[in-house]
């Protein structure tokens, strides 16, 4: 079994972590029953957020009894130091325990620094002392604030995207923390879900050695390939070679990984499906996209008010809005009889 070490933290686990953000979608009894299964499986970090709903609930639910035997890693969402202890308290009370292993800002626009008018790395720095936190991590989707938390020296992990379908200046972030010794941890593995290959997704995570995968899993089938591979990891060969260079000429560039930080629309449109609608309907079953409940949902579009407030917000500097009108355009073509081929879009 393949381990990875987090940096500094010292924390080392096999090179599959579980993302605990599907888990909402379930029962508390199918959620700890999965939780268990990755536990005995061999998986032992475990990745939440306060913004999960009953995710941080249905972890303490289920492993409150192992919690020596894991690590847990949560997020906090607070803008000040007010907001960041009533999180932190909510979330030891749901998970059961007395502390977290690492508590990650969540996804900031901006690097917290002590000394800077939200408070909130002194109140990490109090909590830490306090037994509370182990660690203090970060979690981002632009590539400015990571290089930020890295040089300041003040992170012990960095969360952030990372799939076959990066960059070079993704990769490089990989490699600073290396450097730096930072643990690195990678969301969105699977791309949001257009990776839908995870042998080959393995396969390229395992290339990093400071670098753990957190997987999305929601069901036991999704569980049981990434346990598989605990004994019988997949490795870059000619045929995911081949595979991920077809990926990356149909996927790489201009769309959209559905992070959700574009959200709320004014008008109610479901931005972070719309905008990749036509890659989802090649990528993934597609009847439900297509009933009635997903053409009212991709008609929305045409209420959009263009008033750029997600493309302002969007990370990957993405023209959202002209994303939208261009999977609408797809999705009427394919309503209206048109073969989904690759070369539709």
């Amino acid at each position: 079994m393949k381990t990875v070490t987090l940096g500094r933290t010292g924390i080392t686990v096999s090179k599959n972590g579980f993302g605990a953000l599907p888990i909402q979608r379930i029962t508390r009894d199918e959620a700890a029953k999965l939780l268990r299964k990755a536990y005995d499986g061999g998986i032992t970090l475990f990745d939440t957020a306060r913004a999960y709903s009953d995710s941080e609930e249905k972890i303490g639910y289920a492993m409150s009894d192992i919690r020596n035997h894991i690590y847990i890693t949560t997020k906090t969402a607070a803008q000040n130091a007010e907001e960041f202890w009533k999180d932190l308290e909510t979330s030891l009370t749901l998970l059961k325990t007395d502390h977290v292993d690492v508590y990650q800002f969540h996804n900031p626009s901006f690097c917290p620094r002590p000394g800077d008018e939200s408070g909130l790395y002194e109140a990490a720095l109090k909590a830490r002392e306090q037994g509370k936190i182990r660690f203090i991590g970060i979690t981002n989707h632009r590539l400015a604030v990571a290089h930020e938390a890295i040089d300041s020296g003040l992170y012990d992990t960095l969360q952030f995207p990372f799939c076959y379908l990066c960059s070079e200046k993704d990769v490089e972030l990989v490699e600073d923390c290396k450097k730096n010794n930072i643990g690195f941890i990678a969301m969105k593995a699977l791309s949001g879900g257009l990776i839908t290959n995870s042998a080959a997704a393995y396969a390229f995570e395992d290339q990093y050695d400071n670098v753990l995968p957190i997987w999305g899993v929601q069901r036991e089938n999704e569980l049981d390939e990434f346990l598989s591979y605990m004994e019988h990891p997949p490795v870059m060969n000619d045929e995911i070679r081949a595979l991920i260079e077809a990926d990356r000429k149909q996927l790489y560039g201009s769309f959209c990984r559905g992070c959700g930080y574009c959200m709320p629309c004014p008008v109610g449109i479901e931005i972070n499906n719309c905008a990749r609608m036509s890659l989802l309907l090649r990528r993934s079953p597609s009847e439900g996209h297509l009933s009635p409940e997903g053409q009212a949902k991709m008609m929305k579009i045409k209420d959009c008010l263009h008033c750029n407030q997600c493309m302002s917000k969007c990370p990957y500097g993405l023209n959202t809005p002209e994303l939208l009108q261009r999977n609408l355009k797809d999705y009427e073509e394919v309503l209206a009889g048109k073969v989904m081929t690759p070369t539709n879009f």
